[in-house]
């Protein structure tokens, strides 16, 4: 039984960090077209995500194989229920991958121009899918034995939107405060100023998301049977207020690494709310599906364990290492190697 609550808890944090790292290169992507004024602006935007996007998705690799691994039941189960949204999500990921390679191949506006709104497609495509998903994750799914009876277009709910647009907003906030860090000039005071106003937004659908869950979900139960949990809601609400807070006094890395425990705290607010189930049945809780009828063997998940204590730092420290190289702003000299 340790086993499973780890790993169910493992799954939840790669989810967690994916959202945290790749995050601020959609909320970047989704403001592209509209925060920048000219095509360097828009080669500065791309370089200020371009050392990091990549490795930032190994985060979404490794999520989905713990889901395969640890949790098989549970991958066909979700796999076949959202097919359809978890391709789009895939499709989108590879156009954006696609567009910022091919953007800077040929010297035409127009060409740039097509790329560029690829990079908005599936940058923003993502981010909304994702909270839909994980909205509906949290709401329930029409499940049985005989399998899942929704369909796409059920999947956008009231409930499930609004996780969509929390999503959108938490990484457009994350990606602008990413911008402050990597750009300066106007472009900087134009980033400056957007996550600003935009925090208001985040917060208010924040706030609307949390009272919906109460009336839409039963996260909440864990939390009035431990009451001490509330301490997570805490800690994320003064996440957002820091955020703003060093937001105000500019000190730029501060707010967004703010921004980032305010993401992970938002996605282990569901994590806690759900435990021990990974997936919830909206029609009979003897069809949900938990961190232990869905795992694998225990020793399937010793050896896993064992694996991700040896390769997880490895992955940490490549990339601490990848965040120092680039840690100064984007540069003349970058804009002239690519983008």
């Amino acid at each position: 039984m340790e086993l499973q609550i780890t790993w169910f808890f493992l799954w939840g944090l790669l989810w967690a960090v994916f959202f945290m790292t790749d995050g601020f290169d959609f909320g970047i992507g989704t403001l592209l077209p509209f925060m920048a004024k000219n095509d360097k602006e828009k080669r500065t935007m791309i370089a200020a995500m371009g050392p990091f996007w990549d490795g930032n998705e190994v985060w979404l690799i490794a999520a989905g194989g713990v889901t395969f691994a640890a949790f098989p039941i549970l991958y066909a189960t979700m796999f076949s229920s959202l097919y359809a949204a978890l391709m789009l999500i895939l499709f989108a990921l590879i156009l954006r991958g696609v567009a910022m390679e091919f953007r800077s191949k040929v010297e035409n506006d127009s060409w740039r121009g097509i790329w560029d709104m690829c990079i908005f497609i599936g940058s923003a495509a993502p981010a909304v899918l994702f909270g839909v998903a994980f909205a509906n994750i949290f709401k329930g799914f029409p499940i049985d034995a005989n399998g899942y009876h929704g369909t796409l277009l059920g999947l956008l709910n009231g409930y499930g939107l609004l996780g969509g647009i929390l999503f959108l907003f938490l990484f457009l906030e994350h990606g602008a405060l990413w911008l402050c860090i990597k750009t300066e000039g106007e472009l900087q005071a134009r980033a400056y100023r957007f996550a600003n106003g935009v925090w208001w937004v985040m917060l208010t659908v924040a706030l609307l998301f949390l009272i919906a869950t109460k009336y839409e979900t039963r996260l909440y139960d864990n939390y009035y049977a431990n009451p001490v949990l509330f301490l997570l809601l805490i800690v994320n609400v003064a996440a957002f207020v820091q955020t703003k807070f060093f937001l105000m006094k500019k000190a730029y890395f501060t707010a967004w690494f703010s921004s980032a425990l305010a993401i992970v705290c938002c996605i282990f607010f569901g994590i806690i709310g759900l435990f021990p189930t990974v997936f919830p049945s909206s029609i009979d809780d003897a069809y949900s599906l938990t961190a232990f009828n869905s795992s694998s063997s225990p020793l399937t998940l010793k050896i896993m364990l064992a694996v991700v204590l040896i390769f997880v730092p490895l992955v940490i420290a490549y990339q601490t290492w990848a965040y120092f190289l680039f840690k100064d702003k984007v540069s003349k000299e970058d804009l002239e190697e690519a983008y």
